[in-house]
């Protein structure tokens, strides 16, 4: 409390100064209704010090400073206050609780740094007294040379004493009252949780789309790899057929890995930026930034190398997509963003591009909603990848509307041993379906494997 008491201090002096303008006009007006001249050394009325304060709360109520009461509660009075998140309107909520710690500042500052002014200067005016060595009038009191002069300096010294024990606990009340008025109202905290539900609703989509989608790519990959093997030799069109598609469906897969990573860094970086706005405090003594420099230079810099190579790993791969062709050409940050998501009109490229025998039953889908359609084709992306790793044979894909429901089926015979425990591509499916509140069904058959899907193309009332 020691260290803070100085910064404390000059808060309530700023609040007493803040309070000043409102006293001047008060005591003018006082004059004027009273017939006489206003003198503004003159020490204040109280009657008009506590006229004033409801005139102070009501300007707290409408003027906008909150920013600069939470930078004084941080700064001077070393308070831990959270960083309110920024919004389009005030709410009276936040009006009412910034009006009152704006009205407390004020009287106590206003209270506090009067009496600073008059007790300090009677303190040193105190200790003079004994070696004044003639009689010194002091607030209406002669004072003799003597015994007399030597005691005037002890209660100067215990009212000082008295001023200075009352400004720190006057500093502690405010800065413990300062994250209860200044900080986020729950109003705020709601907004900031529902704003964070839907940062992690749409990484979590992210993430079931690169699984997806790489996903996709690695199984087909895989396929046809292994067919450009058993065929290079006899028939290398062939053979170089499914290098192509090889070459396509990996440069797919990378640029759906850029744009998610691009989304995801972006994110990363505006949340550091917030939680450096609401951690750090406005102000930080010289000790306290040193620290923080040795702890960054500790860390070895490992954020800024990590920048450094996924930045370089960016621009490769954006050159790369200048030079291609593909669904993320002009891969840059402005092309990942608006990249466009498939849908059930990019079937047939998907099936093409998997290089298995597919068998498609695709009715007229122009009715389906686009976000029905594209979580749709996620839905049938990730059971054509599993039909490719774990099955043989040809694959059955069906997809029609049927009364208000869009009906997905895929089957293929049999189910190998090659697929890998613990994979989430059902489970993905599942989350997938259960948001759209449909069904789905998954298992194996007498004849293989066989997903069957339901989604409405309305929601229930």
């Amino acid at each position: 409390m020691r260290r803070n008491l100085p910064r404390r201090w000059a808060c309530l002096i700023l609040g007493g100064a803040l309070l000043m303008p409102y006293m001047m006009a008060g005591v003018l007006i006082a004059a004027q209704w009273q017939g006489q001249s206003a003198n503004l050394l003159l020490p204040i009325q109280i009657g008009v010090f506590v006229a004033v304060l409801p005139v102070v709360a009501v300007t707290g109520l409408f003027l906008p400073i909150r920013a600069l009461e939470v930078n004084a509660a941080q700064g001077l009075l070393g308070a831990h206050v959270e960083t309110p998140p920024r919004q389009a309107g005030r709410t009276w909520q936040e009006r009412r609780r910034t009006a009152a710690w704006f009205t407390l500042h004020l009287a106590i500052g206003g209270l506090l740094s009067g009496s600073t002014l008059a007790i300090v200067p009677f303190t040193l005016v105190t200790l003079a007294l004994p070696f004044a060595g003639r009689a010194t009038p002091v607030i209406g009191v002669v004072v003799e040379p003597g015994w007399a002069a030597v005691l005037w300096p002890l209660g100067g010294l215990a009212l000082l004493g008295v001023l200075v024990a009352t400004v720190a606990g006057a500093g502690e009340l405010l800065a413990r009252l300062a994250p209860v008025l200044l900080g986020p109202t729950p109003a705020e905290r709601l907004a900031a949780a529902e704003d964070h539900a839907r940062t992690l609703a749409e990484r979590n989509r992210l993430a079931r789309e690169l699984h997806d989608s790489v996903g996709h790519a690695l199984s087909v990959v895989t396929l046809q790899a292994a067919a450009a093997g058993r065929v290079l030799d006899r028939d290398p069109e062939t053979a170089r057929k499914a290098l192509a598609a090889i070459e396509q469906s990996a440069r797919t897969a990378l640029e759906d890995l850029d744009h998610v990573l691009g989304v995801l860094r972006e994110d990363d970086r505006a949340d550091a930026r917030i939680d450096a706005r609401t951690d750090a405090p406005a102000y930080a003594p010289a000790d306290d930034r040193a620290d923080d420099r040795a702890d960054d230079r500790a860390d070895g810099g490992a954020d800024d190398r990590a920048d450094h190579w996924a930045d370089a790993w960016a621009d490769d791969r954006a050159g790369g997509s200048r030079n291609g062709v593909g669904p993320g050409s002009g891969g840059g940050p402005a092309g990942r963003g608006r990249a466009p998501q498939a849908t059930l009109a990019d079937l047939d490229e998907l099936v093409a591009a998997s290089g298995a025998q597919v068998r498609q039953e695709v009715g007229d889908l122009s009715a389906v909603p686009a976000v029905v359609s594209r979580e749709a084709y996620r839905i049938l992306q990730e059971a054509l990848t599993n039909a490719i790793k774990h099955g043989h044979g040809p694959v059955r894909l069906a997809a029609a509307v049927q009364d208000d429901d869009l009906r997905l089926e895929v089957t293929n015979p049999g189910r190998g041993n090659g697929g890998r425990p613990g994979g989430r591509g059902v489970t993905g499916m599942r989350e997938r379906v259960r948001l759209l509140r449909g069904e789905l069904d998954a298992g194996p058959t007498e004849a293989g494997w066989r997903v069957t899907v339901r989604l409405p193309l309305r929601s229930s009332p």
